[in-house]
């Protein structure tokens, strides 16, 4: 029978990329001694105070149907958030309500490019973004990341890439996978590219609230000058320790959200009133948790920076916020695709850096999201791993 082409353009994509975590997964359901280093599941559970609210709202009947938009609480909660911390004003109609970043990511993307357009993206990348612009039927065109740059993305990189099919760049900061943010100085000048060539920017704060000591987070939504081209994405997933109560939403020009929503509508129809409640106590309350999850990831990217940097041939990507560092494998004659399945053997579960992009190719991504007696028994596992091969290859 016959199927669309959206079918083929996202052939080899999805769950393809994470081969060696569904491996890991298997594994340890027979028994094995795995240490797991691949998601970025947060290390706490959902704060019980979030549970109850979305428990009392459902036992106060809110489980009909949602305002397309989203429900009228939760979007007064993000307009008064991100009016506090943008710096320029923001009210209800600057929202559009989805179930977690992934959903407002996928509607957003179909809202500015299609077949015949590109889209440009920073290489390295989150895994599901290739998936994402494809399956509008437009073009990714891969920015280099540079590890000299902080795996910051340039804007003389874009610029030398953009051409007439060119819609809009898809920033991450803070990054999945490296954990860098992008500066105030690299925010305007991408803003400047953004402006000169009139595209989009569209930005994935997922991380906002998972940066480290001394970290300053910048956003694009924070320059009136770019408010009628910035739309940001982000949830609950990550700050609040929610990921399964997808949960998630966009902010961008009103006119651009008032366009979306019947494409939104198409899609889901809002998402669960009850979600939504709970949501809205976490965007008005903050998090309780993020500080907390903040300090032990970067405790644990420091532990592993140093015992690689002072006991293998391997390099360390310090990252400045998110759940996640970078390790250079290339010392081991190994490329990070085939590092992480020989690690496998030893104990411990990383993603391959391909999985974010070709950039990545001599690198693997490890999560920090294992606690403290795990994560440094897995370490030292390394470690271990490391000098064998090194040794072998010297």
């Amino acid at each position: 029978m016959r199927m669309t082409d959206v079918t083929g353009h996202l052939a080899g994509l999805g769950g393809d990329k994470w081969q060696v975590h569904l491996k890991a997964r298997e594994l340890i359901e027979a028994g094995a001694d795995i240490l797991e280093m691949t998601i970025g599941e947060p290390d706490v559970p959902t704060p019980d105070a979030l549970v109850e609210a979305a428990v009392a709202s459902m036992r106060a009947g809110r489980t009909g149907y949602s305002n397309g938009r989203g429900e009228a609480g939760l979007l007064d909660a993000l307009a008064a958030r991100y009016t506090a911390s943008r710096g320029r004003p923001f009210g209800p109609e600057n929202f559009l309500c989805f179930p977690g970043t992934q959903t407002a990511l996928f509607a957003v993307m179909a809202g500015v490019a299609q077949a015949g357009d590109e889209v440009l993206v920073g290489d390295p990348m989150y895994a599901t973004y290739e998936g994402v612009v494809r399956a509008t039927g437009a073009d990714m065109v891969p920015v280099p990341l540079r590890a000299e740059h902080g795996f910051r993305m340039q804007a003389e990189d874009i610029a030398a890439r953009v051409t007439p099919r060119s819609r809009a760049i898809l920033l991450t900061t803070p990054h999945n996978p490296t954990g860098a943010m992008l500066t105030p100085e690299d925010v305007a000048a991408i803003g400047r590219v953004a402006k000169a060539h009139d595209l989009w920017i569209i930005s994935d704060e997922v991380y906002e609230e998972l940066v480290f000591e001394g970290g300053v987070f910048t956003s694009p939504l924070a320059d009136p000058e770019l408010a009628d081209r910035v739309i940001a994405v982000s949830s609950i997933s990550k700050s609040h320790a929610a990921p399964g109560f997808r949960s998630g939403w966009c902010a961008g020009p009103a006119a651009f959200c008032a366009a979306l929503l019947p494409y939104s509508e198409t899609m889901l129809f809002g998402n669960q009133p009850f979600i939504a409640d709970m949501t809205e106590q976490a965007v008005r309350d903050g998090s309780d948790v993020a500080p907390g999850m903040a300090a032990r990831f970067a405790a644990r990217a420091a532990l592993l920076a140093e015992r690689l940097d002072a006991e293998t041939d391997l390099t360390v990507h310090r990252p400045e916020a998110g759940m996640f560092a970078m390790i250079n494998v290339a010392a081991t004659g190994l490329d990070g695709d085939a590092y992480a399945w020989d690690l496998l053997q030893a104990g411990v579960a990383v993603m391959p850096g391909s999985a974010f992009g070709a950039a990545l190719k001599d690198w693997v991504r490890v999560a920090l999201t294992v606690d403290d007696a795990a994560f440094a028994t897995a370490v030292s596992r390394i470690v271990t791993h490391a000098n064998a091969k090194t040794r072998v290859v010297a």
